[in-house]
């Protein structure tokens, strides 16, 4: 009785190995996923086909969002620089050489998280949705942590034109600064325009702006 016990338990195991072995076994005759492969797929899943202009534009990658993928947001050093040196080209200061605007319209469109998705309405305003990512303003108690707190941020620079026109810079494109950020390139791809980004520049730099006092 006991050895037949024992044979039935070899054979069921001998049995869950095959089994095993033929789930681990790759599945054959499947298509190479290529890059093309994966594009077609994104655009069908979206009917590329129908999109209007504007949203065809949103799933078209353009030479800085093709290097950072091709090189998963870890490029080497000489296509990191090319990378800030086309994310540079794209900035476009303001016309008039004022780079701060309303500190109070700037904390609305911190605020503001309304757009991007596919069926918004063109006509409303587009936020930055800074909270998102960072501290701002001390009394807002819900923010994101992926970016590093702007708290005071204007005045520990001790207003600094300079670092108003860098953080221009970060705003408008932050792979000029940093190659594949994961910032929004909000002035590149037409997120904020650049009245909005002098109005969120001067909520970070304004000295009676929130984020500036204690």
């Amino acid at each position: 009785m006991r050895s037949a016990i024992l044979s039935a338990a070899l054979a069921a195991s001998l049995a869950a190995t095959a089994v095993a072995d033929v789930r681990a076994e790759p599945p054959r005759d499947l298509p190479q996923i290529t890059t093309e492969r994966l594009e077609q797929a994104m655009r069908a899943s979206f009917g590329y086909d129908r999109l209007p202009p504007e949203l065809k534009a949103r799933l078209d990658q353009d030479e800085v969002q093709r290097l950072c993928t091709q090189y998963r947001n870890e490029p080497p050093a000489d296509v990191a620089e090319r990378i800030q040196k086309l994310s540079a080209e794209s900035i476009v200061f303001p016309p008039d050489g004022k780079f701060l605007g309303d500190w109070k319209k700037g904390e609305q469109l911190s605020l503001n998280g309304y757009g991007l998705r596919m069926r918004d309405d063109p006509r409303r305003q587009v936020g930055g949705n800074c909270y998102a990512c960072h501290q701002m303003a001390p009394q807002e108690v819900s923010y994101g942590t992926l970016g590093p707190s702007l708290l005071q941020y204007g005045k520990v620079r001790d207003f600094d034109p300079e670092a108003i026109r860098t953080a221009y810079i970060k705003i408008y494109n932050s792979n000029a600064a940093l190659a594949c950020s994961s910032m929004p390139r909000y002035g590149t791809q037409k997120i904020l325009s650049i009245e909005d980004i002098t109005h969120v520049l001067a909520f970070l730099f304004d000295r009676d702006s929130p984020v500036n006092k204690e």
